[in-house]
């Protein structure tokens, strides 16, 4: 009987999350808050409608662990290697800041340096899971913010690997000089085989199972890579989490990662909505209104302490203020790491109960506020191009210094962006002697644009004041060509009022996102998705020694589908 009640417990648990979720989804709220809130109601604190906790934690320890190695799935050494820089300057300055903030803090609150140095740890961590879905959701990973944060986020979860092998040093086991040795050797050692076996191993024995056509067999050999590595790490020292994460980096190193993820998310989403249910259980309404002061004192010093560290990091890296601003907000919680380290400390007593659960309660809080802050983060950011006077700390001209020159321009064209396709097109207008102004938020493609002798500014394409200084008045046409849809979206908005007949050209990744920005006011929307589609059929065609009218005629019909798909 043990088993039924266990299998009430589940059925229960998924009902009220379906229920929890669907509402959520109607109000338009994010789906983690509402599993988050799911399991404050059925918890033992809550309405306690689930008999055996510890039952659910199992689970939802299963569940993290999958939650990571879809993580780790989606962190290619091809990803890792953009992003190196990023991660190494932006996550030292994250974490070593936000760990010796806390660090002094918990000092001047009569915490022990053990017990400060434990929770520095626990708050510099960030949730991958939370604030990466919040970026595929919106298509903004490949924006600038996106790397950033990205980057960041790699070293934090990275980083874990150290700290779970140094705390047995922070919680008062008898460790020796040369075991402190061992295990910053272990903590290394586990890096490179990791790096190892994504290179030479996994995707050899991967290849030999995907030969076989056995889908079946397919999914059970990345199980077996998955529970495997992870078992293995385990026997350093590490948690099971973390031997998941490196699991799912393993297999990212693969050809045949794609194919991995996609077997792997029904698992995945399922294991992982228990996970944030189980994190839910953790809340105490009671507990939180006894404690109120010292947990919003806690919640608030993690959100304005983290915001303000990362958006420092963000400018130490040159990142254009926008990204700066976005991402500040995007890491100012705790993440699920961080419950994987206080899971460790459990039975140690280290840090104070009461401490513990203030600070357990701030950081799930700090988790469920997390996607609604995300969502208002690009709209608290489309100010910067007021900020005259930050403007001036760059060796570059801003809109407002340059309106001088601007203003002789008529018929112009705005380029909104320079990487490839404002390269490009710069060099093209130049070639038909069309008169044009790039605008960029990013410091180094302005400085690149002026080095290369173009007519170039530093400015917020989504300020009202920036499109004055750039004549948008005069101008014959606007071509938005950045990575971020939310501020495109914006900017199509401000020079739609600004200037009515404008012609507003905008390059955009997905079929998605035609119908938001056609709505906002743009005249063309060219999505580089259909546009691939267009050039795969071309050159597949010309193989076939297809006629160029024909070529063409299927280009139009891919273009007339697409924009039957997203009517």
């Amino acid at each position: 009987m043990h088993e039924l009640a266990y299998l009430k417990d589940l059925v229960v648990i998924l009902s009220v999350a379906v229920i929890v979720v669907i509402a959520f989804h109607r109000l338009k709220l994010p789906a983690i808050a509402g599993f988050i809130l799911s399991g404050l109601l059925v918890g033992p604190r809550g309405l306690g409608l689930v008999s055996d906790v510890h039952q659910v934690e199992v689970l939802a320890e299963i569940g993290v662990a999958l939650l990571l190695f879809g993580i780790g799935l989606e962190l290619p050494l091809s990803k890792l290697r953009r992003l190196w820089k990023l991660a190494a300057v932006g996550g030292i300055l994250q974490v070593g800041l936000s760990t010796l903030a806390a660090y002094g803090i918990g000092l001047l609150a009569g915490l022990s340096s053990n017990a400060a140095l434990l929770i520095g740890f626990i708050v510099a961590l960030s949730s991958t899971a939370i604030v990466l879905r919040g970026l595929q959701n919106r298509g903004e990973v490949d924006a600038p913010h996106g790397r950033l944060i990205l980057g960041i986020l790699v070293f934090q979860d990275f980083s874990v690997v150290p700290i779970m092998l140094i705390i047995p040093l922070l919680t008062g086991a008898d460790v020796t000089a040369g075991a402190f040795v061992t295990l910053a050797a272990k903590s290394f050692g586990i890096v490179a085989a990791v790096v190892l076996l994504a290179i030479l191993v996994v995707p050899r024995i991967l290849k030999l199972v995907a030969q076989t056509r056995q889908r079946q067999l397919f999914i059970l050999s990345v199980f077996v890579v998955c529970l495997g590595t992870a078992w293995l790490v385990t026997q350093s020292g590490a948690s099971l989490a973390i031997g998941a994460f490196l699991a799912g980096l393993v297999v990212a190193g693969s050809e045949y990662r794609h194919q991995a993820m996609a077997d792997m998310i029904s698992f995945r989403e399922i294991f992982a909505s228990l996970f944030f249910v189980s994190v839910g259980m953790l809340l105490s309404p009671d507990a939180i209104f006894e404690n109120l002061v010292p947990i919003l004192a806690i919640l608030g010093g993690i959100l304005l302490g983290k915001s303000a560290i990362v958006f420092v990091a963000a400018l130490i890296t040159r990142m254009p203020l926008r990204a700066c601003v976005i991402a500040a907000f995007a890491l100012a919680q705790v993440g699920e790491f961080s419950f994987v380290l206080l899971y460790a400390l459990q039975g140690t007593d280290v840090i104070d109960p009461s401490v513990e659960n203030s600070l357990v309660s701030a950081a799930i809080l700090s988790m469920f506020i997390t996607p609604f802050v995300m969502s208002f983060g690009p709209r608290l950011a489309t100010g910067l191009g007021k900020f005259s006077r930050l403007k001036r700390l760059i060796e570059v001209e801003s809109a407002e210094e340059a309106a001088g020159a601007v203003c002789k321009l008529c018929d112009h064209v705005i380029v909104a962006g320079y990487g490839f396709a404002g390269r490009e097109l710069a060099q093209v207008l130049e070639g038909q002697h069309i008169p044009y102004i790039i605008v960029d938020l990013n410091i180094e493609n302005v400085r690149r644009a002026l080095d290369q002798g173009r007519n170039a500014v530093f400015g917020d394409i989504t300020s009202d004041e920036v499109m004055h200084q750039l004549g948008i008045d005069k101008a014959r046409e606007l071509v938005l060509l950045t990575n971020d849809p939310s501020a495109s979206e914006h900017a199509i908005r401000v020079a739609r009022e600004l200037a009515p007949r404008l012609f507003i050209t905008v390059r955009t990744t997905y079929l998605l996102d035609i119908e938001p920005l056609m709505a906002a006011g743009a005249d063309e929307v060219i999505p580089a998705e259909r546009e691939a589609a267009v050039q795969v059929a071309a050159q597949v065609l010309k193989r076939h020694r297809v006629g160029i009218q024909a070529i063409n005629d299927q280009a139009l019909e891919i273009r007339d589908h697409s924009e039957d798909d997203n009517a």
